[in-house]
């Protein structure tokens, strides 16, 4: 045939664009793996197995065998009607079926956690996928639980039979085609504690882990690699461990870093949850910005745990991208159109109490910039900690001078001697968001106050820079003034009262009674200064004056003003001016702001929690406002149980008074601990049911700004790269320690060995 056909050579056809480095290598698509957060917990909500990536499916079910079954027992499970009666979940069955029995609170109904890991589909027989993605709710007939269960060759046994091999790890590949010698085995997890108490180090001290340079011949590995380094340089058994092993087995890689870390986090949080015990808790949010110009969220839970003590805990930091925030004006605390009316029609019993410590700080900036003088005064103070301390060189020269006058104030034996004092050596800024900020300045400034005219006086004979050198001059000649002493001993007789006000705001176990009684006490000491300290406030203001060769005006002459003729001004005497124009009417201000701003004192809410206040062998208590309290909280208290409250508080009342070991109790957070260590919590448990809902009101975010402290320790600017999640299991183990120091090496190395596969197992 091919004497009558002529063969035709095969064109070459034209290859399409391919890069370079595709022709070189086949790409290949690794899936990213699936994060725990990213499987739903409630039943009804989830896939199907068979809806995954195959190669996923074995880690999926790790996974939730990890977190086990979905029972809220703490859900008030809905009625279900099944002709004339109704019917609904029991909770008593997670008991019974402790193991597998799962409830779905989006669907109210019962599935089956084994066999939807591992039940194959079969349609209806024997239930089908009742269990599985339909889900169980014939409440009528808790028999068909037990039916489900079936013999022993039922699907469900079988599907049980997987999920305990897989539990328990038995069918690893390593075990299986290498066996473990005894020697092996002791390496190994000589290896992997190593690596775990060098976490726990630098977890516990806020450290970084990485290096940049980790390579054998860096000089610096990174705290991790540098840690194991000296462990192996003072124990020979880990050192020739270290020798020894595989080289891709020394678990000391960054991801094993990541998973030991991850579930030193997981524990820690999950030991801060078994003490909150499904109870009671507040939430208190707040937001701010690391390091990376990300909005970072922070969330705190405040509860009551067993012994009767006020807890606040951190929980996470969350990235936020989308999201509104408020402040503590009408958009927030509004009560028509506010964020609060629109969370109380959510939720009638979720009451919003806004920052007592950011109210007080409110009232320090509001009062600061509510007068001329006043603002002129600050202004002032700012420029002169500018001046003084924007310079190395300057701030060198105020701590020498700070040196030699507290050296000749020794000599002359007008300062003590003592651990811990004569330590003041710079002046600290002021700034509107930082609480006690004011009054640390003005502080500073009266201690350093000759050292500071000093270092003004060093930059005004500077000829060099006669811009600051001008500048320094108009301070020095503003310092000099006798009203610019008054107001700086004023506002420090002021905010020494607010200052310990805020430092009592801000203990983590200060409830919401006791805040109000140390606000009116604020006000009480204010007007007591308005009343008789006036002498003492003079005296100090003299005494100052003396020290610095400043002139003080007599009293009884005509006040002139700075830089005024005599014949363009009020007649009044000095005194008038400074004791009632200036004295009393910047206390004035601070008494009426902080009544502007804590308007909870008149709430109804407040006078209720008030009744429960032991002082004066329970004066305030009033049966009718606490039931009225109790009303506020329907979810927790039925019509039933506030008849039987109502009995209680009787009996309480009588009891408490009579017990001569509630004579000394302080406040509800001590009465809460004497009830829990007398046992009458038992005895009366809607009253401490009561107490705890007094306590878990929020006083103030400093447990959340104390979070956003720890973020700065933990990603600073050289770790800007840190990962959310990584940063956040190196936040909750940080500022948690307490609970993470108690958490055993054994507790972290099995759930580590049992989370995936390894190439050796723990024995």
């Amino acid at each position: 045939m091919e004497k009558y056909f002529k063969k035709t050579t095969p064109t070459p056809q034209p290859q399409e664009d391919i890069p370079e480095t595709s022709k070189r290598k086949r790409l290949s698509i690794i899936p990213k793996p699936l994060a725990s957060d990213d499987l739903p917990s409630d039943p009804a909500l989830r896939k199907k197995m068979s809806m995954y990536n195959i190669n996923e499916i074995d880690d999926i079910r790790r996974k939730y065998i990890q977190k086990g079954p979905c029972q809220p027992k703490q859900h008030l499970f809905p009625q279900t009607w099944f002709g004339k009666f109704s019917r609904r979940f029991n909770c008593s069955w997670f008991d019974t079926y402790s193991t597998w029995l799962e409830y779905s609170v989006s669907d109210d109904s019962a599935f089956c956690l084994c066999c939807y890991l591992f039940k194959p589909y079969e349609g209806d027989k024997a239930g089908g996928d009742t269990f599985v993605t339909v889900g169980f709710r014939n409440w009528k007939k808790p028999d068909k639980l037990l039916e489900h269960v079936g013999l022993v060759d039922s699907s469900h046994n079988k599907a049980w039979e997987k999920y305990q091999n897989m539990r328990k790890a038995k069918h690893q590949l390593e075990p299986i085609l290498e066996k473990q010698t005894i020697s092996e085995d002791i390496n190994y997890r000589m290896r992997l504690t190593a690596s775990l108490d060098a976490i726990r180090y630098l977890l516990n001290q806020g450290l970084p882990f990485r290096g940049h340079n980790e390579s054998n011949e860096s000089l610096n590995k990174g705290n991790f690699l540098e840690l194991l380094k000296v462990f192996a340089s003072r124990d020979e058994n880990y050192k020739q461990a270290m020798i020894t092993a595989p080289r891709n087995n020394l678990m000391r890689a960054p991801l094993i870093q990541s998973q030991l870390m991850a579930i030193a986090s997981a524990e820690t949080t999950r030991l801060i949850l078994k003490d909150l015990n499904h109870d009671l808790f507040a939430v208190l949010i707040d937001e701010s910005r690391d390091i990376s110009i990300k909005e970072q969220m922070a969330v705190v839970i405040r509860y009551v745990d067993k012994k009767g003590h006020v807890m606040e805990r951190y929980l996470a930091l969350v990235h936020v991208q989308k999201l509104m925030r408020y402040d503590g004006a009408s958009n927030m605390s509004g009560d028509i159109n506010g964020l609060k009316s629109l969370i109380l029609k959510e939720n009638n019993s979720a009451f919003y109490v806004h920052c007592f410590a950011h109210l007080l700080q409110l009232t320090i900036v509001v009062a600061a910039k509510s007068d001329k003088k006043i603002v002129t005064f600050f202004n002032t103070v700012a420029n002169i900690t500018n001046i003084v301390v924007a310079s190395c060189k300057r701030r060198d020269v105020l701590r020498e001078k700070q040196a030699d006058s507290i050296a000749k104030a020794l000599d002359m034996e007008e300062l003590n001697t003592g651990q811990g004092k004569n330590q003041e050596t710079t002046i600290k800024r002021t700034g509107d968001t930082r609480w006690g900020s004011h009054y640390a300045t003005i502080c500073s400034l009266i201690l350093m106050f000759s050292s500071v005219m000093e270092v003004l006086e060093v930059v005004s004979d500077d000829a060099k820079l006669v811009e600051q050198s001008a500048s320094a001059e108009i301070l020095l000649d503003a310092m000099k003034q006798f009203d610019f002493i008054f107001y700086l001993n004023l506002m420090e007789a002021i905010l020494a009262i607010t200052d310990d006000l805020s430092q009592a705001l801000q203990r983590k176990d200060q409830d919401i009674n006791n805040a109000m009684r140390l606000v009116t006490v604020s006000k009480q000491r204010l007007q007591d200064l308005r009343d008789n300290g006036w002498e003492d406030l003079l005296s100090n203001i003299c005494s100052l004056c003396a020290k610095n060769d400043i002139t003080v005006p007599s009293m009884d002459e005509i006040y002139v003003p700075y830089g005024r003729k005599r014949r363009n001004i009020e007649k009044i005497t000095s005194l008038h001016y400074y004791k009632i124009d200036r004295f009393f009417y910047m206390i004035d201000i601070q008494i009426q702001e902080l009544n502007n701003r804590f308007t909870e004192t008149n709430t109804e809410l407040l006078l209720c929690i008030h009744c429960l206040d032991p002082h004066s062998s329970f004066e305030a208590f009033n049966i009718q406002k606490l039931l009225r309290f109790a009303s506020f909280y329907p979810a927790d208290f039925s019509p039933l149980q506030l008849m039987m409250l109502n009995n209680q508080l009787q009996n309480y009342i009588h009891d408490v008074q009579s017990n001569e070991d509630f004579d000394d109790v302080v406040g509800i957070g001590g009465l809460a601990q004497k009830l829990v260590e007398c046992k009458m919590d038992i005895v009366y448990p809607l009253v401490y049911l009561l107490i705890k809902l007094a306590l878990i009101l929020p006083v103030a975010t400093a447990s959340v700004e104390r979070c956003f402290s720890a973020m700065h320790i933990v990603k600073t600017r050289l770790r800007n790269r840190l990962g959310d999640s990584l940063m956040n299991d190196c936040l909750v183990t940080y500022i948690e320690k307490d609970i993470f120091k108690t958490i055993d090496n054994e507790v972290i190395l099995k759930i580590f060995n049992d989370m995936c596969p390894r190439r050796r197992t723990l024995k």
